[in-house]
């Protein structure tokens, strides 16, 4: 398979399995929205929400360091400035991953 195939492929696969992850956030934020801060800590708190918000940020930067990739790709012509930049944002998003996820399992 192309290359360029196996990118379209992650980027359309992990904005697919963000919608449900998106509902699900939108209608827990709607529920803790006026929520004082021990309310929000026991719902973050709970091991199911930890679970599912902890794949819902890996897709999410997956997604994105995905989608901003191809845009260094289209609008990055130097080979070096391209393969630095991709370099950089897959380091930030890992390193932007993990950190909240052990953020999140430490709550």
């Amino acid at each position: 398979m192309i290359k360029a195939t196996k990118k379209w492929l992650i980027i359309k696969i992990s904005s697919g399995l963000l919608i449900p992850f998106m509902i699900w956030f939108i209608l827990n934020l709607v529920s803790i929205y006026d929520a004082n801060s021990s309310q929000i800590i026991a719902f973050l708190s709970r091991t199911p929400t930890k679970f599912i918000f902890s794949i819902f940020l890996i897709l999410a930067f997956i997604f994105f360091t995905s989608t901003i990739s191809e845009v260094f790709e289209d609008y990055i012509t130097d080979l070096k400035l391209k393969n630095a930049a991709n370099r950089l944002l897959v380091l930030f998003s890992i390193l932007t991953t993990l950190i909240l996820v052990i953020f999140l399992i430490k709550i």
